[in-house]
């Protein structure tokens, strides 16, 4: 089942991550747009990373995030990697940020 969110590409399907709000016609949620949005990635460059998604749904996705962010930032926590179960080669990436 679909929900209706208020935002034009982010909505919730119960069926797809428990209803974590997702980019619709996708599974990314909006916490992996976020994500690499907090690691200094512009906007612009997001599809680079996710290039199934377009601006227009990244921003939104952004715009959604900034109206509800203790509950994207719960989501973020939740589905936290420790940072001894991340490889070698993606730390070495992340520090030459």
């Amino acid at each position: 089942m679909k929900t209706i969110t208020g935002s034009r590409y982010v909505t919730r399907k119960s069926e797809i991550l428990s209803g974590e709000p997702i980019i619709d016609g996708t599974r990314t949620p909006v916490r992996a747009i976020v994500e690499n949005w907090r690691l200094g990635i512009r906007p612009e460059e997001i599809p680079l990373h996710l290039p199934h998604l377009n601006l227009a749904q990244i921003f939104d996705a952004l715009g959604f995030y900034l109206d509800n962010q203790a509950e994207i930032n719960e989501y973020i926590e939740y589905n936290h990697v420790p940072d001894e179960l991340v490889h070698p080669a993606i730390k070495a990436r992340l520090s030459q940020k």
